[in-house]
């Protein structure tokens, strides 16, 4: 029966509890189908505004488990429900709510979390055994989920990583024939946006949906170039899937309309977007609006007709890869149509595979088989939720039909397992590789069908009895197959086995310990000895190039090149200490990560403090997150070869129980963003001088990675919130997950996944998705602009000319009048030779083409030049009157014409204009790919 609910702690040694209100949840919701819980509520039922009707959970758990508060701030969509369900459990335990369904029915579930800063929690929510989504909890959260039934239950699962978890509201809602998982599709869709275009006033839900979906108005930083329009047309006799209040608004334009979502996940997912369209112009023909939809500058649908067929409604899918942000643009088919495009509706909705369920239920009989005889193993205790989400200790996934898992392997090997082998490891369909060696099963191997896809097997070191079975060897893929050392079971193996690489029942490793032993300790033995000579070797010679490199570039006697001296010595190799902390070190430095400072796509930054007194930031990659594996390994590898004063080093890192952690220094003075124009209790108003420096250090980070040992190293995210300030104002370039080496002679130099952030992206690396180190040299101009100007590369709550800075900046100094630009606050404040030179080299590098900017190289020598014009302005300024003075506006001022404007306000030195690419209907850098980090 719909609405039957259970309510269960799952825990070691309680069994489940659960208390029944089926008569109540049938009287109160059987009309909709719909279950309603208010946690915690004061009376055991109650109807809202919107007519439907919510039951309590009071009673429903041990009351020493669970407790109930009061929130103070509340929920968007809700504002008179105020109360949270807590459940006092130990990290990694979780609870889990149990619904009534109906097999093969689509569904919508609900959970609102409250938020109060006097609970703080970090959990992972599932559906099934399919994780969702973690919810670290910094302001009202819904999460909403859309799922196939695949049994007659399903569990909403809540597991907490720190602080106890807590719920405030459920809600689950069937969707009738609403085709949101089509066919057979397995899975759960996430909502990211469900947006009534144009709507201006208050979200629309039950029952004007008769679903009880909610359809929120756009929010202004997703919507540009676009005009609300609304309607009273009927709409009640038309076949839709929206609600008619829905369709009755829309958002048009003259030309193109465009919605930009940067809140996606950091790594590709799968996507579908949800198009509702309704012709409020009832006077229109066809062929009169018609427009071309695109996603991430992808075209989707060509010459879309709103009013096709002869159907003022009409609706579309659209499929789509895209990793942090996805931009949805409608653009009027020029000379086709007489009309811009329209929009009502839409919804972003991600693809959350899980394991094939068909292999989550064998491998949950594997276990219960496993557990009658081995209830204390520690490798069982291990394995709960998704099977492959991450993977269970032994089990080994792979994605198929685009990224559904399966399980292909199970090497429980050395386990320490007794009884039987679990006859249910025959049903894993897509198992390849089985290694249950050095256990201790009993009993006969269990005979395996003939659509098995095994290709090795290795059994060996149990106690197993009989013989190999014919229907294991026989198997069409199996290439080997070891079973030896058996005491008590047949040596010999059936006829068709001749093909298979076997150890033919024999105990090879009987009677050989010794010798064994002896061969692995005389290896140890010579390879120790052998190590300690090559690295006496080789330190020996670092120590010669050490001398040799830093005789050949003592230059301290020029002041011009006195900074350049330790960036040269800095790139010699140096034996750097990466530590390797155990997770309970890091939560005792941490206090149990109980400060945070930060968050991003990897993860959160926490801050402690280490045994002696130093302070560190400690990056926790997030459980769901998918960007970190890479990201993790990659800044790993490179932050253990690379020390320079201007790159945030690293100190160590942690990858215990599927944590991956890196710890650096804490820089007390945050980041250059948070400085220039972050939050209010973060900025701080920089001097000139002071801004100088910081962008001079933060361009020899990015020189020495330009020009590490012969192997240039592209940071790909250079950007103000990466430029780290420590407690002297020192400039540290820092996060370099995205890093990557640039290509050499005999690549392709494409890169298949675009990294930047919007605003700070090199529209050259957008468009061809060719990698240089220009890239970096185009996103480090932006961040020279926002330092001269203390303005954010984008933002579209200024007027539409001032959205881009880059866009903004330039003609203002192409004619010379850079004093409207400049940051107010330090006015003043400078020397205008040294802001010019600055101002310049920003422009050289925003330059549209590659060619024409410069490396970071010369960046430096230009910077130093105007830092030393800044600190010493009194003794410059009598050198330049001796010389009769200067004109702030002319193009070769004191000498230099590296970066100088000449009157035409092209750029000095450029090379040949390479041609452009054909220009896009989209503005490549709005769609930039974004990074929430």
């Amino acid at each position: 029966m719909m609405g039957r609910m259970h309510v269960w702690m799952l825990t070691a040694s309680v069994g489940s509890f659960i208390v029944s209100l089926i008569h109540v949840i049938h009287l109160t919701c059987a009309e909709k189908g719909f279950v309603s819980i208010a946690c915690c509520a004061e009376s055991s039922t109650f109807t809202d505004d919107n007519t439907i009707s919510w039951i309590s959970d009071e009673g429903w758990f041990p009351l020493e488990n669970t407790g109930c508060e009061n929130i103070t701030r509340q929920a968007e969509n809700d504002a008179n429900y105020d109360r949270v369900r807590i459940f006092y459990i130990e990290s990694g335990r979780r609870i889990c709510y149990n619904f009534s369904t109906t097999k093969n029915q689509n569904y919508l579930i609900r959970a609102t979390f409250l938020f109060d800063d006097s609970l703080d929690a970090s959990l992972d929510v599932s559906i099934g055994s399919t994780p969702t989504s973690n919810v670290k909890l910094s302001k009202d959260l819904e999460v909403e989920r859309i799922f196939k039934a695949t049994h007659h239950d399903v569990d909403f699962c809540l597991m907490n990583h720190y602080g106890y978890p807590y719920i405030s509201k459920l809600e689950l809602r069937p969707l009738g024939d609403l085709k949101y998982l089509p066919g057979k599709a397995s899975g759960v869709l996430k909502l990211v946006s469900r947006v009534d275009a144009g709507n201006t006033g208050n979200s629309i839900r039950y029952p004007d949906d008769s679903f009880d979906r909610i359809w929120r108005r756009p929010d202004p930083k997703t919507v540009s170039l676009s005009e609300p329009t609304n309607s009273t047309t009927s709409i009640h006799d038309v076949k839709k899937t929206v609600p008619a209040k829905v369709l009755q608004t829309a958002l048009t334009h003259t030309d193109r309309l465009e919605f930009l979502h940067n809140d996606l996940d950091t790594e590709d997912s799968n996507y579908t977007v949800f198009l509702y369209f309704f012709e409020l112009n009832q006077s229109i023909k066809t062929g009169q609006r018609v427009f071309d939809i695109y996603i991430n500058n992808e075209i989707k649908l060509e010459k879309f007709d709103s009013w096709a067929y002869g159907s003022a409604y009409r609706e579309a899918a659209l499929s789509v890869t895209a990793s942090r942000s996805l931009n949805l643009t409608l653009v009027k088919v020029e000379n086709a149509s007489d009309l811009g495009p329209i929009l009502n509706a839409y919804e972003i909705l991600q693809w959350i595979q899980g394991t094939n369920q068909r292999d989550v239920e064998v491998i949950m009989k594997v276990r219960n088989e496993l557990m009658l005889n081995n209830k204390e193993n520690e490798l069982l205790q291990s394995w709960s939720g998704d099977p492959c989400f991450p993977s269970w200790k032994g089990l080994k996934c792979q994605n198929i039909s685009g990224s559904l898992s399966v399980i292909t392997g199970l090497n429980i090997s050395s386990s320490q397992f007794q009884g039987p082998i679990p006859a249910s490891i025959t049903e894993l369909s897509y198992l390849k590789e089985l290694n249950l060696s050095y256990n201790g099963f009993t009993g006969k191997i269990p005979q395996f069908p003939k659509s098995s896809v095994l290709t090795s097997v290795d059994l060996s070191s149990n106690d197993l009895t009989g013989s190999v079975p014919d229907s294991l060897a026989s198997l069409t893929n199996l290439k080997t197959l070891y079973f030896g050392c058996n005491p008590l079971s047949s040596k010999e193996l059936p006829s068709n086995s001749s093909r298979l690489i076997t150890d033919s029942g024999k105990c090879s490793r009987q009677g050989s310990t010794k010798k064994t032993q002896g061969i692995i300790i005389g290896t140890i033995t010579g390879g120790s000895f052998l190590f300690t000579l090559v690295v006496g070797m080789f330190c020996g010679c670092l120590c010669r190039n050490k001398s040799r490199t830093l005789r050949n570039f003592d230059r301290k006697s020029n002041p011009m090149t006195k900074n350049a001296v330790f960036s040269v010595a800095s790139t010699v190799s140096k034996s750097i200490n990466i530590q390797s902390f155990p997770l309970d070190y890091i939560e005792n430095v941490t206090h149990k990560y109980k400060t945070l400072i930060g968050e991003g796509g990897f993860g959160s930054v926490y801050r402690g403090t280490l045994p002696d007194g130093q302070e560190v930031a400690v990056k926790v990659r997030s459980s769901t997150s998918t960007q970190g594996t890479r990201e993790f390994d990659n800044e790993l590898t490179l932050l253990s070869a690379l020390r320079h004063e201007n790159l945030v080093p690293l100190l160590g890192y942690c990858c215990e129980n599927d944590q991956q952690i890196l710890v650096y220094p804490f820089m007390s003075n945050g980041s250059l963003q948070d400085r220039l124009y972050g939050e209010a209790a973060k900025r701080k108003t920089l001097d000139w001088p002071t801004r100088l420096s910081i962008a001079l250090g933060a361009a020899r980070g990015l020189t020495y990675l330009h020009t590490f040992s012969g192997r240039c190293i592209i940071h790909r995210d250079v950007k103000s919130s990466n430029i780290l300030l420590d407690q002297s104002m020192n400039a540290k370039v820092t996060d370099f997950g995205f890093s990557k080496y640039a290509p050499q002679e005999g690549d392709s130099g494409a890169s298949l996944e675009v990294r930047g952030t919007a605003g700070y992206l090199d529209p050259e690396y957008y468009s061809t998705q060719h990698l240089s180190a220009k890239s970096d040299v185009f996103s480090f101009g932006v961040v020279l602009l926002e330092i001269v100007s203390g303005r954010e590369p984008l933002n579209i709550h200024r007027p539409r000319n001032e959205w881009s800075l880059v866009e903004w900046a330039k003609p203002y100094i192409r004619e010379s009048r850079i004093d409207e630009i400049v940051d107010p606050s330090i006015k003043g404040g400078y020397h205008a030779e040294a802001m010019w030179r600055v101002v310049e080299v920003a422009l050289v590098c925003i330059e549209p083409f590659s060619a024409y900017r410069p490396c970071m190289a010369d960046i430096v020598r230009e910077l130093e030049d105007a830092l030393i014009i800044e600190n010493n302005a009194s003794e410059y300024m009598k050198s330049i009157d001796s010389l009769g003075g200067y004109s702030l506006g002319g193009s070769n001022r004191f000498g230099s014409n590296r970066f100088s404007i000449p009157t035409d306000k092209k750029i000095a030195l450029s090379p040949p204009a390479p041609t452009p690419p054909d220009p896009s209907p989209i503005n490549t850098q709005a769609l930039a790919p974004l990074e929430p980090r």
